[in-house]
């Protein structure tokens, strides 16, 4: 009789070492919001002690907290075969800090400051998947997106799962919980009304989205991901930058004192995004952030027309603030700028019998009818 098979616990336990190191590497990222009274770490759960005194002393009553778990999709398949070790730990790291984007941008977007995030990576070959390049890449953009947002990761979970995936694919995904600063009400887009301002903020290109039609496109270059763009960077280099992480922004929104009336990120869907408030509203954009190269050379490339591309990606712009007057609109953009971000006092909302938004410089209406999302 042949053995019978077994959990790889060698590859399994020596990619785990790895993942509590650089979860002991974050600790301190969240001190704002408290501490792990207990660094030994590697339990079955670890504990956080939430630092309660701000909250007393603001008089809140309530305590705002989210718990949101995401999964990062198909990014990670989108790169050469034979990609060098240096090119390998780069686009590891860049993978790295989308997965802290995916699941953070999102939380931001109601104002929730990310104070613990998890990740659940299971695998068939724990032995092929957790190699040399990507702990080293991985963990070093994981870990500094978890600098920049100032949360402390948790470890996670990592089990072998061999008759459930395939035995060169990883999935990737995690949970976070968030809480709302002191006396500061979530941001709710039940506040957002016709003659609000909306600030666009820049991506650094399509972040977590779009990458179906994206790796389908690498199929048809004459060189596939290695496709030049005119700049001669290669095409997986600009799908595959690091995302913009929002979190800091929006807190020193708040901290600014200005509560804004809705947030969304442009991820799925595209601009139709704007469109997501269940309310009827016309969203006018009068001025757009530049299309990034790689946008570019995906219109050109595939034949999309300009209203699929901006149904599909971000194209350039990655997050929508939506505030009540001009002043606080152009404060947005200095507090963006002042963390070299990219921004601009790009429209108005409206009243209207149904939900659109008209992308004035392109002469394009999208219209609500075709987008079934609804907040």
């Amino acid at each position: 009789m042949e053995p019978l098979q077994r959990v790889d616990y060698n590859a399994l336990d020596a990619a785990k070492n790895a993942f509590i190191e650089a979860s002991r590497s974050t600790l301190q990222f969240a001190q704002k919001y408290g501490f792990v009274p207990d660094e030994r770490l590697g339990a079955s759960a670890n504990v956080f002690q939430l630092d309660l005194k701000p909250f007393l002393k603001s008089g809140a009553e309530q305590l705002f907290i989210t718990l949101l778990p995401e999964g990062l999709g198909t990014a990670d398949d989108a790169r050469p075969d034979d990609l060098s070790d240096a090119e390998a730990i780069t686009f590891w790291r860049n993978i790295g800090t989308k997965t802290v984007s995916v699941m953070t941008n999102d939380a931001a977007s109601t104002g929730m400051q990310t104070i613990l995030i998890s990740l659940y990576m299971p695998s068939a070959r724990p032995d092929l998947m957790f190699h040399k390049n990507f702990m080293q890449g991985f963990l070093d953009g994981f870990v500094e997106g978890c600098r920049a947002v100032g949360c402390v990761y948790f470890s996670g979970e990592t089990p072998q799962l061999k008759s459930k995936l395939y035995e060169d694919k990883l999935d990737i995904a995690g949970a976070l919980f968030g809480l709302m600063p002191a006396g500061i009400a979530p941001i709710s887009s039940s506040n957002l009304k016709a003659g609000n301002k909306i600030v666009f903020v820049e991506s650094s290109g399509p972040h977590e989205n779009g990458f179906t039609t994206l790796r389908d496109l690498a199929k048809k270059l004459p060189q596939g991901y290695r496709t030049k763009m005119p700049s001669g960077r290669e095409f997986w280099e600009g799908i595959n930058e690091g995302s913009k992480l929002y979190t800091p922004l929006v807190e020193s929104i708040l901290d600014d004192g200005i509560h804004p009336t809705n947030i969304e990120p442009i991820t799925g869907h595209g601009w139709q995004k704007l469109m997501r408030p269940a309310q009827s509203l016309r969203y006018v954009v009068t001025q757009m952030l530049p299309m990034l190269e790689v946008f570019e050379f995906v219109e050109r490339e595939s034949g999309m027309n300009k209203e699929a591309m901006f149904t599909t990606f971000n194209c350039g712009t990655g997050l929508a603030i939506f505030v009540e007057s001009d002043e606080e609109a152009l404060r947005i953009v200095e507090l963006a700028r002042a963390q070299k971000l990219n921004a601009v006092v790009g429209g108005y909302v409206e009243v209207s019998e149904s939900r659109e938004v008209v992308l004035q410089p392109l002469n394009i209406t999208l219209h609500g009818k075709d987008f079934a999302l609804k907040k």
